[in-house]
């Protein structure tokens, strides 16, 4: 939406000041109304959409705080700028309590009130985005639309459902790419917060010294750069559930601070002096073996515990390679519509190679790879030659000594191929998924000959 296509409602009973401002935001691009009281802009929100409203806190016949408290009561998406005196800035902080968006002092400063107006504006677009996008979400994060019909993902998914509507701290473990964010998800969105908000925080991604700033907020002033309070990921969580993403990368002093907010609940934003409380439940996720790290000295061993109080494990790619089909033709289906095209499925002998790939990057690098596919293939059916390189050219790895020894007497094709199976499973103290891997087969083709030995596992 373009500066034309809104429209801003500018309340101040001094004349004066508003044709000021409304050549100014003119000048900006805005459409301005006026009005010169309280009463009259309640009026006119009734009566019409305002992308936002600047609004004087002294006026003769209706104050600023009672149209405030009335138009919020009406609509309170519409973010409200209040303006005010210097001598009136104990009322502005009055006026924010009861939902203003921000306030400014007169005389305004033009720069910084261009730059309130545009967060203000962002502020209300990333709302009604989230509100379209909550039910998708909360479908999406539904443990019924996660892709996988395995051993292993029935059992994580009806722990999901069993664990979900608790209040309990919850630590999703896995590999990278095995899909922790999904599983986090599922937890939040089947639980009682789910009208709240689902906040995410890769602890990996920022610097040690901005961290505390994010999750925890600062203050005007709190260190250079800090030119305006922010609140941290953790206020912003409050009622909902916040997901911290690799927390295994957390520095120790940080861990200390991290871990005293979810005992007490509450925390000070950098650089203030008010003990803000909140209620949050926190879902962590990491690739790395905490009991490992604590006992390096490298995490915490009491916040290990508290944050551990559900364990998730969320099984590799390879420990589901049944699900690849599956997960295959999901991502085909929807990359095929994204890229326009009509494709029907994958060759047989696309599928046996990716199902004979070991997938170090689990199902995000599957879902690259189908895309990739998708975008290079020509016929209806995905083909070898479309998957990327890695996956055309890959070659399992031999569980059993490659040199065959055969003895003077002979030895039958199907008695060699059942001692290599035999000895593949033992080497995988009977991992059915992972021998089929080594083998180059699927599983299912491994269970019928094992089925045909006669061989009970």
């Amino acid at each position: 939406m373009t500066n034309k296509e809104k429209t801003i409602l500018v309340v101040d009973d001094d004349h004066a000041h508003r044709i000021m401002l409304r050549t100014l935001l003119s000048g900006w691009g805005y459409g301005v109304e006026e009005a010169d009281d309280g009463r009259t802009a309640i009026s006119k929100v009734h009566g019409k959409s305002f992308d936002l409203i600047l609004m004087d806190i002294r006026m003769v016949k209706v104050s600023g705080l009672e149209a405030l408290a009335e138009i919020r009561d009406f609509n309170p998406s519409i973010p409200i700028i209040i303006m005010t005196a210097y001598s009136s800035v104990e009322t502005a902080v009055t006026a924010l309590k009861k939902g203003a968006y921000d306030y400014l002092t007169k005389p305004l400063d033009f720069d910084e009130l261009q730059l309130v107006m545009a967060r203000a504006m962002d502020h209300r677009l990333l709302k009604e985005e989230n509100a379209i996008l909550k039910e998708r979400l909360g479908n999406q994060f539904n443990t019924q639309n996660i892709i996988g019909r395995s051993h292993v993902m029935v059992t994580l998914l009806e722990t999901v459902a069993q664990v979900a509507p608790s209040e309990a701290t919850v630590l999703v473990t896995g590999e990278s790419g095995a899909g922790k964010e999904l599983i986090a998800g599922a937890v939040h969105y089947n639980s009682p917060r789910k009208d709240g908000s689902f906040i995410k925080m890769n602890c990996a991604a920022v610097t040690e010294t901005l961290l505390e700033s994010e999750l925890f907020g600062h203050e005007k002033g709190a260190f250079t750069g800090a030119h305006k309070r922010q609140e941290g990921k953790f206020r912003l969580a409050d009622g909902g559930s916040l997901f911290l993403d690799e927390v295994g990368e957390m520095s120790l002093s940080m861990q200390v601070k991290l871990l005293r907010a979810l005992q007490e609940m509450e925390f000070f934003r950098v650089g203030g002096e008010e003990l803000l409380k909140v209620d949050v439940r926190v879902i962590a996720a990491t690739n790395k073996d905490l009991h490992k790290e604590v006992t390096a000295g490298r995490f915490r061993e009491d916040l290990y515990y508290r944050l551990n109080v559900v364990a998730l494990a969320v099984p590799s790619l390879t420990d589901r390679t049944e699900d690849i089909p599956l997960l295959a033709r999901h991502f085909l289906d929807g990359f095929s519509e994204k890229n326009h095209k009509k494709l029907k499925g994958f060759s047989p002998h696309a599928m046996d190679q990716m199902l004979r790939y070991s997938w170090p990057g689990n199902v995000r690098e599957l879902m690259n790879a189908v895309e990739r596919a998708v975008v290079m293939s020509r016929l209806e059916y995905i083909q070898p030659h479309d998957l990327p390189m890695e996956v055309q050219n890959f070659q399992p790895e031999n569980a059993v000594d490659p040199s065959l020894h055969i003895p003077d007497e002979g030895i039958s094709l199907e008695k060699m191929e059942k001692e290599t199976i035999l000895k593949t499973l033992a080497s995988t103290s009977g991992n059915k998924s992972e021998a089929a891997r080594r083998l180059g087969i699927t599983r299912k083709t491994l269970r019928k000959k094992l089925k045909n030995y006669e061989v009970q596992t």
